[in-house]
């Protein structure tokens, strides 16, 4: 062997194993000298090069300066230096100095300090090497090297200690004296590196990203998070106090890199789909050319059957054909490639942690194995045992480091995977085609940058299992056949034929999910339409039909979910007796084979911890390999997107040659490739500076020339160019979600006397003083707090402020009102406008504004017929004046209409008192449309409340005021949202819902089953103990068979009572589940209307879909799960202390520590969970935005604008994502040393204690320990899943627990016939419609009497609506009251009020059902009775030609009737209740005066002997009325005929007026 020539290099034994076989074991001197020299050397020359890189890259003059604590190192090197010298120096005086010895030095003696004198000098070397690295703090490999130096020092430290004991003398006092400083200094050196050297350049980037500074053992134990983590422990955690990301975590760099690959493989791709392509054709072209060719003049003599049969042929041809072309009609297979090429080495680093961490996981069972031998054989020395403990400690603490290396590494893969593809799919849709824009819609696109960009982060997160998991079992089976023989094998089928079990059931489970969403889905909309149409339902005292519906839908989803956790507590049976089946199968084989074969306690726990090793990658595989499946759908979805065509940039040239400034010559275009042009051989040049319109019927093409002109379509023949700069105003005007100053500016920078300017020309002067925060305020998505024509002004404005030289007008005009028109056309685009010297195109239908152009185009078909002033035009008698002639006939009968209805802007002041519509638009009742004006909303206030992600189709989003209004004013309360801890009472909610019986009985099972459990484990350790006792005898078959099967027997009563507790605790959360939203229901249909004004519609729909969602199938899973892992830890503890007692000690401080740990992490994780969903929502809702506006944002040149901005919403949701992922791998570290530390505290004990002990228990309480570590991460996160989930029981039940509005039947019930006589009378009424605000009636008297008709009229905001709103009493009286017949309505319950009252409402809502359902939802009337309505409104031949005539299905909202038809259902539904008094709200709604006057004849008729009170809004239709009350600021100001009231010249006269109605037209009337 090697060992002679190094016993002649040192001079001493190099290897003795005597020095090992005593009590004190120790190593000779000659190894400490070579081997335990050589190692932390040559480590670092093995790293120095890495180092010294820097010291060769001498471009850039270092200028950061040398700091104190570098400095230091330095010097400390230079002590070592000079000791290394010293050494030599000692040395040779001893061999060459005056007094020398005949005896000289052995080589080692000169090597060794030469040796470390040059690495010294190396050493300094790197320390400046590292100190120039850009951004280095420190350097991990110098690190290490000290501390293997260190660690090899220990040995020659106490080798030369103990023999200076032994001696009671030192012998060589300069070597002794030089080792020691020496060591001194390493150790001072270690210290030293584990500082981080922070330059002070750097030190304000630290501030913001306190990762840049972290010291190589806080990156390892994610130390430098603390701080967060402690700052999110005191007060919640806000977006502010997120950290920079790293330069290489940012979003624009992860882009940029996966770009540029994206763009080469998908080149490579895209050759390989043209060639593909090509041979297709060729294949194709070789069929087609041996099909016959003369067919045409022999052909004819064929039979016709043939041809027939050859048709049929090529059709399914075609139809395969068809098929196989979709797979494949896009370049694929190039982006999992990309992927791989971005992010490889990241991919590398983590395989290579995640190796290293598989290969030690196995060194455990063998170190367990060593320790019970030891604890057997008595006659093993002591330190033996504390090696193995400490060993066992080294393994675990090692592999956890490793673990969370390669976590981190691979949630970090994930999140930058994610964060690629979203940027990728943004750049894409900025530069899509046409063609490509219409494949797929809005929502679908946000939902590959929502959903399937996140399967690929999922699935990277653990993709390495493709290869661990089969690492594992491999090398599991090895070790376990080392151990057990083929017996192995028995334990080994077991677990496969648990996977297809595992499967089908998986497989049945995922079916009784998607019916389940199905009831989901049926039960949301059916809550949805409730809810936006709750008035409705109020009104007619519809709730408990609607109600009935509710709960019929949700008793079937509580089936579906009833089945669903059966099968799931089937599937927990089956993987909770896994372990114990397996074990049992292996055992008893093993003992039964021969009855040689004895059970050791080492074979037992040592196999017993492989099984372990071995459930994990089982359970794992099938999973991965189901989210495999899945992402490829995603991958191919998204390589379908992201390969599709660029819009061609080419279309529109610009040469700044030709002296017009759009210039189209013979042009066509078509809006796809292949498809007739819509635009024909169109010629147009227009001068700069002047002002086109075009004009044209509709669908002539005036939009698409827009387009065209934009570059947004194929061009077939011919070219246009333009010379300059473009602004477009699309038609149906783009508003992003931000400020309104914002929305003006688009990104230019911000003049404010041409601002104000601008906003006065376009009218916006009064909107803004309406706004809470002037030109400030935030506006909604979609501009959802703009009025239509306020919308159309922003674009406008935008549009005037860009600099651009050309502007194209796609019908800006039409959304505003005809005054405001004329303004904006005098202001801005006309001949004295503000844009006087800019060249206009304005598509325009308004014939008032041609005659002031300077140029008119005329589109017919798509072709241009005419261009001219509009002078010559109109003489050239041509299409122009066609155009004319019809288009005036419809102008002058709007102006008609309109006049009526339009009161001035300044009027919209009056709003908040919130009575009527805003006729500026009549698409929405008073209510939504105030509540969409009032609520800028604030996206980032909303921020930090709502711990709910907003659903993709939630009405309206949460919303909220940017400035303080005035009290009352402010309609939407922010929405109440807990932070900190949970409250204990939610918890005993959660329980009293379940039922108290099903509680105890749960908990008493899972008690009993862990007892199962632990007993079972104990009587294998006593089986294990029988190996001593039959020790060279032959063991009795019958005391065998005894072991099996009680083994056996404890294994099957563990996994039947985990069965019977899952059924229970199924049965107990469904019960939780009815009872919950019953309650939910039942209350949110009592409470006030005035709750559904003030709270948006989405946040009670949330209520019902995610927090139902969520108590339906999170909270019982994680109560679950939470239990088992409790009662796990517990278990192991117990198990522990009675193997070794001794460790009750040391459990007090551990769960003091655990106990800490937990709570920080729970707090910080909880609110960055928050944030991510909050911060997610902007991507999306930017993207979606970015998506609609594309052609603005291309028209404008603003592509790379939006793309940074895109950038950075993705960072912003990065922030708090990137310290999420941290803040686990924080946790996990520490709950693993935690756990190490119960491992290495079960082994000392085990040591200390070994004499009193049986090796059995040692082998439990040991491989119990390693499992603690587990279990012990799993309760937190447990702890944690259960706090987040739980906050939905305490949200369901705020909304449970709301304040209700008057019982709806009560103890005096009116008779059964009231009202007979239908007489109404108000004494002294008074009313508001909140405590805080003030009156909106203020004292109405007036008898009304039985059968009168009376119109009430007055202007916005007189309080017409709120007249009807209090017969009904949905706002309740403050003062006075009504009487009905002499019955006092605040008196009966609302349900006999309400069913005696009918109402025509405004607008008419129908709801998803049939159409019987929509007349009579109680089914109270016959068929006969339904059709005779039906024919008095007008409708029974319309229903009689449907399919299922009553039966017929409505949709979502009435949306397949016209408008017309449903007004004529809400009369029918009025006609069919046959109540003494009618309210008609008239309908603003655009209904044509056909059908107002069918409603109006049909009402004059059937409801001849009624009350009716009518709401008018255009007086034409009340003139005939008895009596008229004019309604002011909330008093009546006059009330009589109409005609004494046209005499009295009063408020009545003037409105009458106003609408063109004069006294002359009255007699005619």
């Amino acid at each position: 062997m090697c060992a002679a020539p190094l016993e002649e290099y040192c001079g001493s034994v190099f290897w003795n194993a005597s020095y090992l076989e005593r009590e004190d074991p120790d190593l000779p001197v000659c190894l400490e000298q070579t081997v335990l020299v050589w190692i932390p050397l040559g480590f670092l020359w093995l790293c120095a090069p890495w180092n010294l890189m820097s010291l060769c890259k001498r471009s850039q003059v270092n200028t950061k300066r040398r700091t104190k604590l570098y400095l230091c190192k330095q010097l400390v090197v230079f002590l070592l230096f000079l000791t290394a010298i010293g050494g030599l120096i000692v040395t040779l005086v001893e061999d060459f100095g005056p007094n020398s010895s005949a005896e000289k030095n052995s080589p080692v003696h000169y090597t060794n300090p030469v040796l470390f004198a040059v690495t010294w000098i190396l050493l300094a070397l790197c320390q400046e090497g590292v100190r120039r690295k850009e951004r280095a703090v420190d350097s991990a490999s110098l690190f290490l090297f000290w501390l293997l130096l260190v660690i090899c020092d220990i040995f020659p430290f106490q080798t030369l200690l103990r023999e200076a004991l032994r001696l009671g003398e030192v012998r060589d006092v300069p070597r002794f004296s030089l080792f020691y400083i020496s060591f001194g200094l390493e150790v001072i050196a270690l210290i030293l590196s584990a500082l981080a050297d922070i330059s002070p350049e750097t030190k304000e980037f630290v501030k913001k990203n306190p990762e840049a500074g972290a010291a190589f053992l806080n990156r390892i134990t994610f130390n430098w998070i603390n701080s967060m983590v402690v700052k999110g422990y005191k007060t919640p955690l806000v977006q502010e106090d997120m950290w920079e990301l790293n330069e290489v975590d940012s979003t624009s760099y992860i882009a940029q890199r996966f770009n540029r690959h994206m763009q080469f493989e998908l080149g490579k791709a895209r050759i390989r789909f043209q060639k593909h392509l090509k041979d297709k054709l060729i294949k194709n072209r070789g069929k087609s050319m041996e099909a016959p060719s003369q067919s045409n003049g022999l052909g004819k003599g064929l039979n016709q059957d043939v041809l027939m049969m050859e048709e049929k042929g090529k059709k399914e041809d075609e139809n395969k054909k068809k098929k196989k072309k979709e797979d494949t009609n896009y370049p694929n297979s190039w982006l999992i490639t990309t992927i791989y090429k971005s992010f490889k080495w990241l991919l590398i680093e983590s395989a290579f942690f995640k190796l290293l961490q598989d290969l030690l996981a196995f060194a455990s069972p063998q170190l367990l194995k060593l320790m019970i031998s030891f604890t057997q054989d008595k006659s093993s020395y002591a330190w033996e045992g504390y090696l193995y403990s400490v060993l066992l400690l080294v393994v675990a603490l090692l592999q956890s480091l490793f673990l969370q290396q390669y976590f981190q590494r691979c949630f970090v893969l994930g999140m930058k995977v994610r964060t690629a593809l979203m940027a990728a799919v943004y750049k894409k849709a900025l530069v899509m085609s046409n063609d490509n824009r219409k494949e797929s819609t809005v929502g679908e696109t946000v939902n590959l940058m929502s959903a399937d960009t996140q399967r690929f982060n999922d699935v990277t997160n653990f993709i390495h299992l493709l290869w661990s998991c089969p690492l594992q079992i491999i090398v599991s089976i090895i070790f376990l056949w080392l151990e057990l023989g083929p017996s192995t094998l028995a334990g080994l089928a077991v677990m496969v034929l648990m996977v297809p079990i595992n499967g089908f059931l998986a497989n049945k489970a995922r079916n009784f999910q998607i019916e389940n969403m199905k009831y989901k889905d049926k039960r949301m909309k059916i809550m949805n339409e409730m809810l936006n149409g709750i008035k409705i339902l109020k009104l007619f005292a519809w709730e408990p039909s609607f109600q009935a519906q509710v709960e019929d839908i949700r008793g079937e989803e509580l089936k579906v979910m009833r089945k669903f956790s059966y099968l799931s507590s089937v599937s927990i049976f089956i993987f909770s007796c896994a372990p114990a089946l397996v074990s049992l199968a292996t055992f008893a084989v093993f003992v039964g084979v021969s009855s040689d074969n004895i059970l050791t306690a080492e074979k037992a726990f040592t196999s017993i911890s492989l099984f372990n090793i071995l459930r994990f990658p089982l359970a794992m595989l099938p999973m991965l390999i189901a989210s495999i499946v899945q992402t490829m759908v995603s991958k191919k979805r998204l390589e379908k997107f992201l390969g599709g065509d660029d819009l061609d940039s080419d279309i529109v040239r610009h040469d700044p040659s030709f002296n017009s400034v759009i210039s189209i010559s013979d042009g066509s275009f078509a809006w796809e490739k292949d498809s007739e042009p819509l635009l024909k051989n169109v010629s147009l040049d227009i001068k700069p500076g002047r002002l086109v319109a075009v004009v044209g019927a509709v669908g002539s093409g005036k939009s698409s020339l827009m387009s065209a002109l934009l570059g947004e379509m194929h061009s077939t023949k011919g070219f246009i160019n333009i010379r300059g700069s473009l602004a477009f105003v699309p038609q149906q005007a783009w508003i992003q979600n931000a400020t309104l100053r914002d929305n003006i500016l688009f990104g230019s920078p911000y003049e404010e006397q041409r601002f104000e300017d601008i906003l006065e020309a376009c009218a916006l002067g009064p909107d803004l003083k309406l706004l809470s925060a002037g030109d400030l305020t935030e506006i909604g998505e979609k501009g959802i707090n703009l009025s239509g024509g306020q919308k159309q002004r922003v674009s406008l404005a935008r549009a005037a402020y860009s600099e651009a030289d050309i502007l194209l007008l796609d019908d800006p005009l039409s959304a505003v009102d005809s005054h405001v028109g004329k303004h904006l056309f005098d202001n801005v685009i006309g001949p004295k406008g503000i844009l006087k010297n800019r060249t206009r195109v304005l598509v325009t239908h308004g014939i008032s504004f041609l005659p002031y152009v300077d140029e008119v185009v005329v589109l017919v078909n798509g072709q241009v017929s005419e261009v001219g002033s509009y002078q010559s035009l109109r003489a050239s008698k041509g299409a122009f004046s066609d155009f004319l002639d019809t288009y005036a006939k419809e102008q002058s009968n709007q102006t008609h209409s309109k006049e009526d209805g339009y009161q001035d802007i300044e009027d919209l002041e009056t709003i908040p008192e919130r009575d009527d519509a805003q006729a500026d638009s009549p698409l929405e009742d008073a209510v939504s449309f105030t509540l969409k004006r009032e609520n800028s909303i604030r996206r980032s206030q909303r921020g930090t409340g709502s711990s709910f992600r907003l659903r993709k189709n939630s009405t309206l989003k949460p919303t909220e005021d940017v400035g303080k209004t005035k009290k009352g004013q402010r309609l939407i309360e922010k929405e109440t949202m807990e932070t900190g801890q949970v409250k204990f009472s939610v918890y005993l909610q959660y329980l009293r819902a379940m039922g108290w019986w099903y509680t105890f009985w749960i908990f008493f099972i899972y008690f009993i089953q862990n007892v199962a459990f632990i007993g079972q484990n104990l009587w294998l350790s006593d089986w294990t103990n029988d190996a001593a006792d039959y020790y060279n005898i032959t063991y009795p078959a019958q005391k065998r068979d005894t072991r099996v099967g009680v083994f056996g027997a404890l294994g099957l009563a563990q996994g039947i009572l985990v069965f019977l507790g899952t059924l229970l605790l199924a049965n107990a959360s469904v019960n939780a589940s009815r009872i919950l939203h019953s309650r939910l229901l039942n209350n949110i249909l009592r409470v006030p209307m005035l709750f559904f004004d003030t709270t948006p519609i989405g946040r009670v729909v949330n209520r019902f879909a995610k927090d139902m969602f969520t108590v339906d199938e999170a909270i019982p899973q994680s109560f679950r799960s939470w239990i088992l892992c409790l009662l796990g830890v517990l278990g192991t503890l117990f198990v522990i202390c009675l193997a070794t007692p001794f460790f009750t000690i040391i459990i007090i401080p551990l769960a003091v520590i655990y106990f800490f740990v937990q709570r920080f992490y729970v707090a910080t994780s909880r609110q960055l969970r928050r944030l991510d969903s909050v911060s997610r929502s902007p991507i999306y809702s930017h993207f979606s935005e970015t998506v609609s506006g594309l052609s603005v944002i291309r028209a404008y040149n603003h592509q790379e604008r939006f793309l940074k901005h895109n950038e950075v919403t993705i960072d912003e949701n990065l922030k708090s994502v990137y310290p999420w992922i941290v803040s686990n791998r924080w946790l996990a570290i520490r709950l693993e040393f935690l756990g190490n530390l119960v491992v290495f505290f079960a082994a000392l004990f085990a040591v200390i204690s070994r004499n009193s002990i049986d090796s059995g228990l040692v082998g439990l309480s040991i491989s119990y320990a390693l499992n603690v570590t587990q279990t012990l991460n799993w309760l937190v996160r447990m702890t944690s899943e259960l706090e987040t989930n739980i906050v939905a029981v305490e949200r369901v039940s705020e909304y449970s627990e709301l304040e209700n509005e008057a019982p709806w039947v009560t103890q005096d019930r009116p008779s059964e016939k009231w009202p007979e006589a239908g007489r109404l009378q108000f004494v002294d009424y008074k009313v508001r419609y909140r405590p805080e605000l003030d009156l909106v009636l203020k004292g109405i008297s007036c008898d009304i009497g039985s059968t009168e008709k009376i119109g009430i009229v007055g202007r916005t905001g007189a309080g017409k609506s709120s007249l009807t709103n209090c017969l009904f009493r949905i706002i309740e009286a403050a003062d006075g009251r009504i009487l009905i017949d002499n019955v006092d309505i605040s008196k009966i319950g609302l349900h006999d009020l309400r069913n005696r009252l009918t109402i025509i409402p405004q607008d008419p809502v129908l709801f998803s059902g049939t159409l019987r359902m929509n007349l009579d939802p109680f089914d109270k009337f016959s068929d006969e009775e339904l059709w005779r309505v039906l024919e008095l409104s007008h409708l029974k031949n319309y229903v009689a030609g449907l399919k299922e005539e009553l039966q017929h299905e409505v949709a979502e909202g009435g949306e397949n009737l016209s408008v017309g038809q449903r007004q004529l259902l809400c009369l029918a539904r009025a006609l069919l209740r046959k109540s003494r008094i009618l309210i008609l709200d008239e309908a603003t709604a655009a209904v044509d005066l056909e059908t107002d006057d069918l409603i109006q004849t049909t009402i004059r008729k059937e409801f001849s002997h009624c009350t009716v009170l009518t709401i008018a809004h255009r007086l034409h239709s009340i003139m005939d009325s008895s009596r008229v009350m004019v309604l002011d600021a909330g008093q009546i100001v006059e009330f009589d005929s109409p005609s004494n009231l046209m005499e009295k010249r009063g408020h009545f006269y003037s409105m009458a007026k106003d609408a063109g109605i004069t006294a002359e037209n009255l007699t005619s009337l």
